[in-house]
């Protein structure tokens, strides 16, 4: 009987290939084709992460990983972080090194230099980086024992790596990367060589606590990132900036739409022109939800400690909650709406034939949020989430699911957004059985598939209660939000022992979804006003029409403008300054008032108005009458453009 000498490797898309015993996975990328050779940087095999240099004495399962792979990614940018740590040791002798992990976007190291790091000397840093990848150093990785380790870094004095030797569990195995004069302790994998980093930048220097601990040293934390292309650096780069540009935080302050106080951080104090905007999507939400047989409820923003019990928050969410004492009773402030939500429905008795039952309420909630995470309306202490609990029959559960998707999405074309969808299951502490957990997981993937959605699936990040649907919204410069939720719960009518009287006469347990659209009022606004640089679609402008009289003798006729347009429900004002024309349309553009009616002679006799829009400029003069009927069209449509 002759040996078969093969191996068997299995790609992704189930197509099997034969090689010989000891191939190195670089080779078996080179033999599918040239491209996949010289994009790869490293390689998933049976599951787990390995170097391209690795060998296969087996059969097995192998996906090759590139820039396009978020994991691939992840090794691109941690072999830009060990290149980055061999030019601070080149540049800075003696230098301690901590770790140097890739995050989103880019990596960091965390260093303890010597003298602390200046701008300056990121720019020698970035210049030895080019150097090294020019170099094409290999990486090499060397498994050491557990004593080689310790002496090999007890005697060069890298006390970090000492430190984080001296923690692993024995059984651990240990190895280390080295590329060139450099070594670094590291599982990996990265990519073959330093030649395959391409554009790098360095962004920034900060101070971090050793192990994120203010007990410990502070060292010096350098943050860059890399791309295999420079148009995709510069890509980077630009988003960062237009960023900043639109920060919410900033506009919010020029626009005069929100602030922070000092007197209540992380609570938002909402001004006119933001309260403005906050009515305008809370009508078109009521608007939108009794169209889809929604009812409206409100429910007390404290309640008894006995309730967060019950509904397992005192369990779960203690810890991001507040609480006050009356009449020498426990109560919580709500941190969600759920419980009351629950209250309301179990407060009389229901038939079958009266589900589903879908109860909405804009919820003022509150949640402990350290400072150091605050920001702006995107986190915040106190906001109002867009909850609605629908209490249904089983046989229910996957239309009343479409029916929200449905919702969502047609909530988010209103403002222009795309986005992708996440499925998260059941958690490590969850309440419930197995099998529910898998029944409920399976009403919300049938559902997906039968609007025909693409998603995603995150392993174990569920809600405590039940799997749940999130939709991340892509905004105009490429970030994603995640805002809507749609939650499948069969706990909380078993801890509430909610029922309704079925066809038989007898008390049958409902299901019930909990959702939201916006997630929070406040944290939409945020993303909102990025999104839109500030430049808010004409029908939620907090000032949709500013009136420009070019002198004072043409004062009068603007007056008519506006009195008649605010007749109209439009939300115009006068600017009557003995200022130039030119300045106060330049006031207007910075304020993105969308539309500037400019006003003279000849637009008084003819009763129109000269039509300036902020972004096409000049339109031209119109009757009043005609610029009256597009704008409130435009109103009524939601135009975004």
């Amino acid at each position: 009987m002759v040996e078969d000498n093969t191996i068997k490797v299995t790609l992704p898309d189930n197509s099997v290939r034969e090689y010989a015993p000891g191939i190195l996975l670089v080779d078996i990328a080179k033999s599918i084709s040239h491209r996949l050779a010289r994009e790869a940087l490293a390689a998933r095999v049976d599951g787990r992460l390995v170097d391209l240099g690795s060998s296969l004495k087996g059969d097995a399962r192998v996906e090759f990983l590139t820039f396009d792979d978020e994991e691939g990614r992840q090794v691109y940018r941690h072999s830009t972080a060990h290149v980055m740590a061999q030019a601070v040791q080149r540049l800075f002798p003696g230098t301690g090194l901590a770790i140097g992990p890739a995050i989103a976007d880019g990596f960091y190291y965390d260093f303890e230099p010597k003298d602390s790091f200046t701008p300056e000397d990121l720019v020698k840093i970035e210049k030895e980086m080019e150097a090294i990848i020019k170099a094409n150093l290999p990486f090499e990785r060397t498994e050491l024992s557990r004593p080689e380790a310790l002496a090999f870094f007890k005697d060069v004095g890298q006390n970090y790596k000492v430190e984080l030797i001296e923690d692993l569990p024995p059984d651990v195995p240990l190895s280390c990367y080295r590329q060139g004069d450099f070594t670094d302790l590291c599982m990996g994998p990265h990519v073959p060589t330093t030649g395959r980093l391409k554009s790098v930048k360095l962004m920034s220097v900060a101070g971090a606590y050793w192990r994120g601990s203010e007990k410990n040293k502070m060292l010096q934390r350098i943050y860059g990132t890399s791309f295999p292309k420079k148009s995709m650096l510069d890509e980077h780069i630009f988003r960062i900036e237009e960023a900043k540009r639109r920060d919410h935080r900033k506009l919010g302050a020029e626009l005069d739409l929100f602030s922070i106080q000092e007197e209540g951080p992380g609570f938002p104090f909402f001004h006119p022109k933001g309260m403005i905007i906050r009515n305008e999507l809370e009508q078109y939400w009521r608007e939108e939800h009794k169209k889809r047989g929604y009812q409206e409820i409100r429910t007390p923003i404290i309640l008894n400690r006995l309730l967060w019990e019950q509904s397992g928050h005192w369990e779960h969410y203690r810890e991001n909650m507040y609480f006050t004492t009356i009449d020498e009773g426990d109560y919580a402030v709500k941190p969600m709406n759920c419980p009351g939500g629950m209250l309301v429905y179990k407060s009389r008795l229901h038939s079958y034939r009266e589900l589903p039952i879908r109860l909405a309420e804009l919820g003022l909630v509150h949640r402990h949020e350290l400072s150091g995470v605050l920001h702006g309306l995107m986190r915040v202490r106190c906001f109002t989430q867009d909850d609605a609990h629908i209490f249904m029959l089983p046989s229910q559960v996957k239309a009343e699911i479409i029916r929200v998707i449905d919702l969502v999405d047609d909530f988010y074309k209103v403002f222009g957004f795309s986005y992708h969808v996440e499925l998260s299951t059941r958690p490590e502490k969850a309440m419930g059985s197995q099998e529910t957990w898998e029944l409920a997981t399976r009403e919300l993937k049938e559902a997906l598939e039968a609007r025909g959605l693409d998603y995603k699936v995150n392993e174990g990040d569920g809600a405590f209660y039940g799997p749940k649907i999130d939709f991340h919204l892509k905004d105009s410069i490429g970030r994603t939000w995640q805002c809507g939720t749609i939650q499948l719960d069969f706990q909380m009518p078993e801890k509430f022992d909610l029922s309704y009287v079925g066809e038989d006469g007898q008390k049958h347990r409902p299901v019930m979804i909990h959702r939201v659209v916006f997630g929070s009022i406040e944290r939409f606004m945020g993303i909102l006003t990025e999104h839109y640089a500030g430049a808010f679609p004409t029908w939620l402008a907090p000032v949709q029409v500013r009136v420009l009289p070019i002198t004072d003798r043409h004062a009068g006729y603007a007056q008519k403008v506006v009195d008649r347009l605010g007749e109209k429900g439009i939300r115009v004002e006068l600017d009557s300054r003995n200022e130039k024309i030119n300045y106060k349309i330049r006031e207007a553009q910075a304020q993105k008032i969308p539309y500037m009616l400019v006003v003279g002679d000849k637009e008084a006799d003819q009763k129109a108005v000269a039509v300036r829009h902020r972004a096409k400029g000049d339109l031209g003069a119109i009757p009043l009458a005609e610029f009256e009927e597009q704008l409130l069209e435009q109103i009524r449509e939601k135009d975004v453009s």
